[in-house]
């Protein structure tokens, strides 16, 4: 098993202000986290008019901060001029309205929509994009339920998949070390719960769950530990020990090591692994 740290990672949204994102959808502008806002409550009644000054509108709104409103003024853009080459940026520029107000569930949604009309746009990677870092901000603490979790990770997945060489694959192939990071997590805290109730057996399979599928995460040393403490109480004192000696050759300075190392001079001493 290799086994190589990982530095903690710039946060979806930090990483949003610092890439051109919409570089390829004109007058579109990048914003911080406190422009989130607005109401789509307010009047946004069917009134006819031409499509620059539709589309005008929204981008004002959207940049005043009125995100939601800047919706749904996107969504009229479509709904007005359906066949017009504004439809296809203002739906878009919808979805990415939603997502800076924190509706992630509509701004999946009108990434999808998209897709299923110009799956061959150039700018769908984005949009795979988009709907991935809406999963992503969603994700909850490892104490809730992790579909969501699950969900980013398949949506990350398929970004790195479909443009491996964009930038987007790129901040993808990031967020997956966070989000494999977060599932170790609920795997750890599961096992360190079986533990607590006597549940030994139970609780090895969670640390090798961790060491199995997530063995480059923050986690995998405190799992080896783990495995070694659930060993012992099971009376496989050779694993135990193979188990320790894993934990010192890759991580010999860490305090999960030294734990390890007290352990089995207490319960093992002179057993060798197998």
């Amino acid at each position: 098993m290799t086994i190589v740290s990982r530095d903690n990672r710039p946060s979806t949204r930090s990483r949003l202000r610092k890439t051109a994102l919409f570089a390829g959808l004109a007058g579109a502008v990048l914003f911080t986290s406190g422009c989130a806002g607005g109401s789509a409550d307010e009047d946004v009644a069917y009134v006819a008019r031409d499509v620059e000054s539709l589309y005008g509108e929204a981008k004002r709104r959207m940049d005043r901060g009125n995100t939601l409103l800047a919706a749904a003024l996107f969504d009229e853009v479509e709904r007005q001029h359906p066949y017009s080459p504004w439809a296809r940026r203002a739906q878009l520029m919808s979805a990415f309205s939603y997502y800076v107000a924190r509706d992630y569930n509509k701004a999946i949604q009108s990434s999808q929509r998209f897709l299923s009309i110009h799956p061959g746009n150039k700018d769908a990677p984005y949009a795979y994009y988009l709907i991935a870092l809406s999963y992503y901000e969603q994700i909850s603490d490892v104490n809730r339920d992790q579909k969501i979790t699950e969900q980013a990770k398949t949506a990350l997945r398929e970004v790195n998949r479909r443009f491996p060489s964009s930038e987007y694959a790129a901040d993808a192939r990031l967020k997956l070390d966070l989000v494999d990071d977060h599932l170790a997590g609920k795997e750890m805290e599961i096992g360190r719960y079986y533990q607590r109730s006597g549940r030994w057996l139970a609780a090895n399979l969670r640390f090798r769950n961790v060491l199995d599928q997530y063995d480059t995460t923050s986690h995998a040393p405190e799992a080896l530990y783990r495995l070694t403490e659930s060993s012992l109480a099971l009376g496989v004192q050779e694993e135990a020990v193979k188990y320790a000696a894993v934990l010192g050759a890759n991580y010999p300075g860490s305090e999960w090591y030294e734990k390890a190392y007290e352990l089995v001079q207490d319960h093992a001493a002179g057993v060798t692994a197998s």
